[in-house]
């Protein structure tokens, strides 16, 4: 490695000062900030999943040029992009898949940048190549079987490729503002029947007497925060186990993310029934998790959806991430996308049989995106 870089692993985002990690990650995505990784650190989300931090990070003397989030993983849960399979293929021919090395947001399907790099650094290209290096190198020293990168974005792609990674092609589905003026103009886009079928939604909400509530960081006490965490929790217990997030952790967001922390909170008949959270970035509204105590009929959807997109319409930002899986979205005017992954396997015949089931994988993809396209609910005409 170059003379003037020099990349240390970290076990943790203590020792780096918030400011020098926020000026490589930049304010657009909530999810890179250091009061949301650190958060998950310091609030106990992450050990008891199998989420261990080695996180690297470049530094040209005593400033913070670049830094690759990266987690040793004892699992596959919350990552999103499914590779069970390969590990029960790889631990059947007698390999050993876990631990594994990951760059990704825990818990949280969400495109942004891995490869943190100052812009204003003269050898920002190089900080980019070095990381990805030292992740392969760490990898080769401890006899991991694999590295992979979860959602990046087209900038950091090219790196990967470059050394050695098999790219995976999934589906999100996300919600597109092309201009609306309010949510009622979103609806004059769509077809008759879809049209008529979200106002029928809406209409029931409301008719059984559901009073909702958009609160930002800065309105959203304790007691709030409380409430919700017995929603979320219940979501868990009946879908997936044991939650991932801590209710300290949901309560630093209001104080340290405030501007970019989003809770919707229906009530009937003075109580609390149900609550959504939400994240904001620059240009986009990321859904993330909601629970309920009533399972009124649509809640899910006016919560998730509808309150997100009238947001985003009357904050002129130009999208919501619901993330993925759920074709249910398509009526509700959310659009199939293509997201990528990055998959480094160490095992020559192993790296070969995964970039053979990756071809056939991507071609199937691409296949069912196409098919979706015949699904949407926009009216003939309509740009997406």
């Amino acid at each position: 490695m170059s003379a003037e870089l020099e990349i240390r692993q970290l076990d943790g985002l203590h020792d780096i000062r918030p400011a020098d990690w926020d000026r490589l990650a930049g304010g657009g995505n909530p999810f890179l900030r250091h009061a949301f990784l650190h958060g998950l650190e310091e609030h106990d989300c992450l050990d008891a999943h199998g989420w261990q931090p080695c996180h690297l990070a470049a530094w040209s003397g005593s400033r913070l040029v670049g830094a690759l989030p990266l987690y040793l993983r004892s699992n596959s849960y919350g990552e999103f992009v499914f590779d069970w399979a390969w590990a029960d293929a790889y631990q059947r021919a007698g390999g050993r898949y876990y631990p594994k090395l990951v760059s990704a947001i825990p818990f949280t399907p969400v495109c942004g940048p891995r490869l943190l790099i100052d812009a204003e650094f003269p050898g920002a290209a190089a900080v980019r190549e070095q990381l990805a290096a030292a992740a392969l190198h760490f990898a080769e020293r401890h006899a991991l079987s694999s590295v992979h990168c979860l959602f990046p974005p087209a900038d950091d792609e090219p790196t990967f490729e470059r050394n050695g990674f098999l790219r995976r092609k999934t589906c999100q589905f996300h919600w597109f503002n092309r201009g609306y003026r309010d949510f009622q103009d979103f609806l004059d886009a769509l077809t008759s029947k879809r049209r008529k079928a979200i106002r029928r939604e809406r209409r029931a909400v409301g008719e059984a007497g559901v009073n909702i509530e958009r609160l930002d960081g800065r309105d959203v006490t304790d007691p709030h925060w409380r409430r919700f965490y017995e929603f979320y929790c219940s979501t868990f217990h009946r879908r997936w186990g044991s939650p991932r997030l801590t209710l300290p952790f949901f309560m630093s967001l209001s104080r340290r993310m405030p501007e970019q922390t989003l809770l919707i909170l229906a009530s009937r008949r003075g109580r609390c029934i149900a609550g959504a959270f939400a994240m904001l970035g620059d240009d986009a509204i990321y859904g993330r998790h909601w629970g309920c105590e009533e399972d009124l009929p649509f809640l899910h959807f006016e919560l998730c959806y509808y309150q997100t997109i009238d947001l985003c319409i009357e904050r002129r930002l130009s999208r919501v991430d619901a993330g993925v899986q759920g074709e249910h979205k398509l009526s509700r005017g959310f659009a199939p996308i293509a997201a990528s992954s990055f998959h480094w396997l160490r095992h020559p015949g192993f790296r070969a049989a995964i970039e053979d089931y990756l071809k056939q994988e991507t071609r199937e993809v691409d296949a069912y995106m196409e098919s979706l396209e015949f699904h949407l609910p926009y009216r003939s005409g309509e740009v997406q």
